[in-house]
C-alpha cells in the first residue's frame, strides 16, 4: 500500500511540474503538443530543471515510476526515443502518451480504443492506416493501438509501449563520448543507427570535432541512399576514386547540390561553415522536390543576419523557417564552422521536419 501511495505522490508532483511548465494549452502561443515535445527534448528539459532544484530526486522518481508502471501495468517506458527493429509480422503496442515514428519499411496502425494524432500533419488518423515514413503518431487519452510491420521495418518509440516478444530494441550507442544527458544525444543516436554517420573510432563519436565539406556531402549521399555517380571530373582536387568522399562529391556536383570555388576546387578537407551547410541543405531539398517556401520573420530575429554572405541568405531563411537550423545562443554564426554534433542535429531536424 505504501508503494502505491508513494507512486501516486510521485505522479502528482510530476504532474504539477508539467502544469507549471505550460499555460493556455492549445492556444496559438502554446499548442497542445509543444515544439519541445515534438523535438523530443521536453522530458529531458523538464527533468534537467527539476534536477537542478532537487538534485537526483527527479531521476530517482522517474526511475521508480518506470519500475512501478512496468510491474503493475505491464508496459515499458521510454523517456526518450528508443529505436525498434521489426521483422515482418512483428508488432508494438502503444498506450496513452506513447508515440511512434516509422523510419523504414512498412507498417499498419490499428486503433483498439481512443484516438491517434499524426502530429507531423496535425490530423487525427483512422484505424488500419498505413504509416507514413518519418511522421510521428501520438496516442491521446485512453488510447491503445497496435502497430504491425507488413515488411521488415525500423522505427522510434517513446512513452509507454509493449513489444510482442519478437520486436527488438536496437543496441545502445557504442560511444563513450556521447552521454544520454547530452543535448545532441537523440541526434547522434538517429544518424548513427540510420548509417548516416560513423564514429571516428570504435567507441568515439568526437562530437566537438569540426565537420569537413567532404564529410558533410558524404552524409547527404548516404541520406539519399548512396545513388550512383557518373565519371566525375567536376573538381580539380576530387580526382582520386579511392577517397571516401569521391562518389558523394561527384554525385552532389552532378545534381547541383554543390558548386565549389571559383578556382575549380571543392576543398573537401576544409571545415564546412554554417552558411555553407545551410546552402548545401537548401540545394539538397530542391533536388528532393521539397517545399521551399520560407518566411523572413524568424530569420530577421537573429542579430547577426547582416553577416550572412549574399549567396546564403535565401538558404538560411528557408532553414530557419523550417527549424532545420535553430541558431546557437540566439545567433546564426554563419561564418563559424560546424561540429559533428551540430551537423548531426541539423540532419536530424531535416529528417524530422521535412523528411528523408
Amino acid at each position: 500500500m505504501k508503494r502505491i501511495i508513494a507512486a501516486a505522490l510521485i505522479i502528482f508532483v510530476l504532474t504539477c511540474m508539467v502544469t507549471v511548465s505550460a499555460s493556455n494549452a492549445g492556444s496559438t502561443g502554446d499548442p497542445l503538443i509543444t515544439l519541445s515535445y515534438l523535438r523530443g527534448t521536453y522530458t529531458e528539459s523538464l527533468r534537467a530543471d527539476v534536477s537542478t532544484a532537487l538534485g537526483n530526486a527527479a531521476d530517482k522518481a522517474m526511475s521508480r515510476l518506470d519500475e512501478i508502471y512496468r510491474n503493475y501495468i505491464g508496459y515499458n517506458f521510454a523517456p526518450k526515443f528508443t529505436h525498434i527493429s521489426l521483422a515482418s509480422g512483428d508488432s508494438v503496442r502503444l498506450t496513452t502518451g506513447g508515440s511512434f515514428i516509422l523510419l523504414s519499411g512498412t507498417a499498419t496502425l490499428t486503433i483498439s480504443s481512443g484516438n491517434v494524432i499524426n502530429v507531423s500533419t496535425g490530423n487525427e488518423v483512422t484505424s488500419a492506416v498505413q504509416l507514413a515514413l518519418n511522421q510521428r503518431y501520438f496516442c491521446a487519452e485512453n488510447t491503445t493501438v497496435l502497430i504491425t510491420a507488413s515488411a521488415a521495418a525500423t522505427g522510434q518509440v517513446d512513452g509507454f509501449y509493449l513489444t510482442d516478444g519478437t520486436a527488438t530494441p536496437v543496441p545502445q550507442l557504442p560511444f563513450t563520448d556521447v552521454r544520454a544527458t547530452d543535448w545532441f544525444y537523440s541526434a547522434v543516436d538517429f544518424v548513427y543507427k540510420n548509417n548516416l554517420f560513423q564514429g571516428t573510432s570504435a567507441n568515439a563519436f568526437s562530437p566537438g570535432v569540426s565537420m569537413t565539406r567532404g564529410m558533410f556531402v558524404t552524409v547527404l549521399h548516404r541520406l539519399d541512399g548512396l545513388p550512383s555517380a557518373g565519371a566525375g571530373g567536376g573538381f580539380s582536387d576530387v580526382s582520386d576514386r579511392t577517397l571516401y568522399y569521391y562518389n558523394a562529391v561527384t554525385w552532389a556536383n552532378e545534381n547541383k547540390i554543390v558548386e565549389g570555388y571559383a578556382d575549380g576546387t571543392f576543398r573537401p578537407d576544409a571545415s564546412v561553415t554554417r552558411e555553407q551547410m545551410a546552402t548545401i541543405m537548401h540545394r539538397y531539398a530542391i533536388y528532393k522536390g521539397r517545399d521551399m517556401t520560407a518566411s523572413e520573420t524568424a530569420y530577421n530575429a537573429f542579430p547577426d543576419r547582416n553577416s550572412v554572405s549574399d549567396y546564403a541568405v535565401s538558404p538560411l531563411q528557408w532553414a530557419v523557417s523550417w527549424g532545420v537550423i535553430t541558431g546557437s545562443d540566439g545567433r546564426l554564426l554563419p561564418q563559424s564552422t560546424a561540429t559533428r554534433a551540430q551537423v548531426a542535429q541539423i540532419i536530424f531536424n531535416y529528417c524530422e521536419k521535412i523528411g528523408r
